[in-house]
């Protein structure tokens, strides 16, 4: 079984205090708008975003700063009837 995360390509936006942000991200061809941060958290080696997209999609990305790598680690379809997800 492959447990390999997606690797995206994301666009950020460095804020006042130098903190990345992500504002876009890409999948193959397919660009994804963030329109809102929902949550972001740190873990030891990595930072988390929850995202909604423009499509009202959920997303988690993960980034390694050390290794400079975005990964996709969720996915939420905006279409998807069930309780929300959460981030705890």
């Amino acid at each position: 079984m492959n447990t390999d995360q997606l690797t995206i390509r994301v666009e950020c936006y460095a804020g006042y205090r130098g903190e990345e942000t992500p504002r876009r991200f890409f999948m193959g061809d397919k660009s994804v708008e963030i329109e809102e941060v929902i949550d972001r958290w740190l873990a030891p080696e990595y930072r988390y975003f929850k995202v909604r997209g423009s499509e009202d999609d959920i997303y988690i990305l993960r980034h390694d700063e050390l290794a400079d790598r975005w990964e996709l680690t969720l996915f939420q379809s905006g279409k998807y009837d069930g309780g929300a997800l959460s981030s705890t």
